[in-house]
């Protein structure tokens, strides 16, 4: 007997719907829904971008590094990053979009990246900054990835969760060296939290009202947290680290609600946030043409890699 198309697809609507429903996972061979299929490429498409475009605030300071120790260290945190980016392209063709239409897509404007590597990195101390609130932001916001619904970005956020991790301790360390040296040092690093402080809590998104694809992602498995349940987590987790540091969060409204069990904290500026994100933050544009250049210089090496999977695909063909 011949299914109707209608009905054939109901039945795998209903399918796609029962895995979520039990939490397991969607594999790219599964039928899904293209809304479903756009929500992940979206959502992976932007982690790839930024931890490629995340590399760029860091490297800045690598050929000044203060020591050979600090620069091992941050050469290979952003080797870390890169390979994180490749890691989630890799995610991404799963869904059928290759790594050309990605990058194209990314120079273009169509897609995103984290707002919070649009900032400039002013001094040595804001490596630090970076790895303590940036990476611990992103622990924040990616650990319960590790159990989102499309399973080859699930198995990536494994990988790259316990990388950040080791990124997060790296900066806290480096801001505790700094924070044991002399005034100028510890001013340098107030500093830098002082200017770091709200770009990192602006890394969640927007509030949970003012984001319409929150309730579908999360419906979907795709996110597993709010935007502003992630920030709650953030501030909690980071408020005793601070005062462990010596620094001062910037912020007059944080404080201990007794009755939540949880800190009250202001509200970032969500104009500055929109204004960032859609291309108008302090570095937008240097960062995205420094991603233009390298792709456009790197056309040479795809190239020849190209030339020589097909040359080894005709040997192999020839011994055959």
């Amino acid at each position: 007997m011949t299914v109707a198309p209608e009905r054939d697809e109901q039945e795998l609507l209903a399918q796609f719907e029962a895995t979520i429903g039990h939490h397991d996972r969607i594999e790219p061979r599964d039928w899904m829904p293209d809304g479903y299929r756009k929500t992940v490429v979206r959502q992976v498409a932007q982690h790839a971008h930024s931890e490629i475009i995340g590399m760029q605030p860091e490297g800045n300071w690598l050929t000044r590094a203060p020591s050979l120790r600090r620069k091992a260290i941050l050469l290979a945190k952003v080797q870390d990053e890169a390979g994180h980016g490749l890691y989630l392209y890799s995610a991404c063709e799963t869904l059928g979009v290759s790594r050309d239409e990605l990058t194209e897509m990314l120079i273009s404007g169509r897609q995103k990246y984290s707002s919070i590597f649009n900032y400039p990195t002013l001094t040595y101390a804001d490596v630090g900054t970076i790895g303590w609130l940036v990476d611990g932001a992103a622990i924040c916001n990616q650990v319960p990835l590790c159990r989102t619904s499309y399973g080859p970005y699930g198995r990536a956020m494994i990988r790259v969760c316990k990388e950040e991790s080791f990124h997060q301790r790296q900066g806290y360390e480096l801001l505790a060296t700094m924070m044991r040296g002399t005034d100028e040092q510890r001013a340098m690093v107030q500093e830098s939290v002082n200017r770091f402080w709200w770009p990192a809590l602006m890394m969640f998104g927007p509030p949970d009202d003012d984001s319409p694809n929150t309730a579908q992602s999360m419906a979907w498995g795709i996110k597993r947290n709010t935007n502003d349940d992630l920030r709650q987590r953030m501030v909690d987790m980071t408020v005793p680290q601070a005062e462990a540091l010596g620094v001062t969060l910037p912020d007059p409204e944080l404080c201990w609600n007794e009755e939540r069990q949880a800190h009250d904290f202001g509200s970032p500026d969500w104009d500055e946030f929109k204004d960032v994100i859609s291309g108008n933050g302090p570095c937008n544009a240097q960062r995205v043409e420094h991603r233009r250049r390298a792709w456009e210089d790197g056309a040479w090496v795809r190239e020849a890699a190209t030339a020589f999977a097909r040359r080894s695909d005709d040997v192999q063909a020839a011994v055959r």
